[in-house]
């Protein structure tokens, strides 16, 4: 596992941390489900007919279903510091501008702690921002994993989902983003950039994760051990 520790600058995450962006979507989204849900639950109650005690009740369980997911999205994300100290250093680079932002090609392994072996892929992330990168093609971006499945008790030797999230989102300190830099190897670096052309066959695969023919890896994207502190 290879680690960076940083302090994240709580204020910077919070404005452009486009991960915590969409956790307050999803929670605003479930939230206004809930109300809308329990209105309708509530009016068919209201009705009082057999038929209508049904419906009622059945939209009152998917408005409880939402405000659980209200609730349990921010323990499932943890605190934008945990994230930072939980993912894997990785690197990324800028494969296409867009109009409003960029897409990133990052290396990652998926593997999951209790597996010997790496299992590195290609995936891909749509950003709006990079706060201290040219946003140009190849430009190095140092990131951390984020990694999860879509479910509990899913089994498997590799993460479902996998996703990386920029270390400039946690800081405005250009030293550590050159620090984190420079713990990537070259070699991880020259496979991004070689393989930047595949940045749309990584989204067309499976889970949007492109596996890297071990053959085809260089030695030096391995398990480094973690940073000292």
């Amino acid at each position: 596992m290879r680690r960076f520790e940083f302090p994240v600058d709580v204020a910077h995450a919070k404005s452009v941390n486009e991960t915590f962006t969409e956790l307050r979507r999803l929670r605003a989204s479930a939230a206004l489900t809930a109300v809308v849900l329990i209105a309708l639950g509530a009016w068919f109650v209201w009705i009082a007919a057999p038929w209508s005690y049904i419906l009622g009740a059945v939209f009152l369980i998917g408005a409880a279903t939402s405000l659980w997911v209200m609730l349990w999205a921010p323990r499932k994300v943890g605190s934008i510091q945990s994230q930072y100290d939980a993912g894997d250093l990785v690197p990324a680079v800028v494969a296409e501008k867009l109009p409003s932002g960029a897409i990133l090609l990052a290396l990652v392994d998926i593997a999951k702690p209790e597996v010997d072996q790496p299992h590195y892929v290609l995936i891909t992330r749509v950003v709006r921002s990079l706060p201290g990168h040219a946003v140009e093609r190849g430009a190095q971006v140092p990131a951390v994993s984020v990694l999860a499945d879509r479910g509990r008790d899913t089994g498997g030797r590799t993460w479902q989902l996998a996703s990386a999230m920029p270390i400039a989102w946690g800081t405005t300190d250009p030293a550590i983003l050159a620090r984190a830099a420079e713990k990537i190897t070259e070699a991880e670096w020259a496979l991004l950039h070689a393989n930047i052309g595949l940045w749309e066959k990584v989204r067309t695969a499976k889970n949007q994760q492109l596996l890297i023919d071990p053959a085809d890896l260089p030695d030096d994207p391995r398990r480094p051990t973690e940073e000292p502190g």
